[in-house]
């Protein structure tokens, strides 16, 4: 089962990444736009994980959260990675309670390296993907856009997280909940 770890988002926020999506597709660059309800943080990405693993880290990771009920975060700014002289990724930023964030992703890695899933070798650099550059047709008009940045902003409250399994299908991947896990314990936000 294709699995990864990610916050979901909510209806206002993924209207407002549509809005987006459409002030930069009029460029008519070479971009596969990632559909909007597909749009998540990704905590960490698993692969092709055994079912019965799955649950027991869905298991170990419902029972070892130590965060606060819910935090704040909000989505806002635009960028290229790995950069603008060189763009493969468009994407959306994230800001806000960026500590409380960096702890819950830093706990869901330490459960993964617990079930055997090696640690990421790059930072965590959180980020919502909006599409996947293709090629160099109207390119440069969407980077002078990316640049200039647009006005946006929508905030949410994050209380918890999802593990999801993938099916990629060939007009892309179809993701459904296998899991949701609750930010529990210690108090609130």
């Amino acid at each position: 089962m294709r699995t990864f770890i990610a916050i979901p988002l909510p209806d206002e926020c993924r209207a407002t990444l549509g809005r987006i999506q459409q002030k930069m597709r009029v460029y008519q660059a070479e971009v596969r736009w990632v559909a909007i309800p597909s749009i998540h943080l990704t905590l960490k990405f698993l692969g092709d994980v055994d079912p019965a693993i799955v649950q027991r880290l869905a298991d170990d990771l419902g029972s070892s959260m130590q965060m606060p009920r819910r935090f704040s975060l909000r989505i806002r700014g635009l960028g290229c990675f790995p950069n603008q002289k060189n763009p493969r990724i468009v994407w959306c930023g994230i800001e806000g309670e960026m500590e409380r964030l960096s702890q819950l992703q830093q706990q869901v890695e330490k459960a993964c390296e617990r079930f055997g899933f090696a640690p990421e070798d790059r930072s965590f650099r959180p980020h919502l993907t909006l599409g996947r550059i293709s090629g160099k047709r109207n390119l440069q008009p969407l980077l002078d856009c990316i640049k200039m940045g647009l006005d946006f902003e929508s905030s949410f409250e994050s209380d918890h997280f999802n593990i999801y399994k993938s099916i990629l299908k060939p007009e892309g991947a179809v993701y459904t909940v296998f899991k949701t896990i609750a930010l529990n314990v210690q108090g609130n936000a």
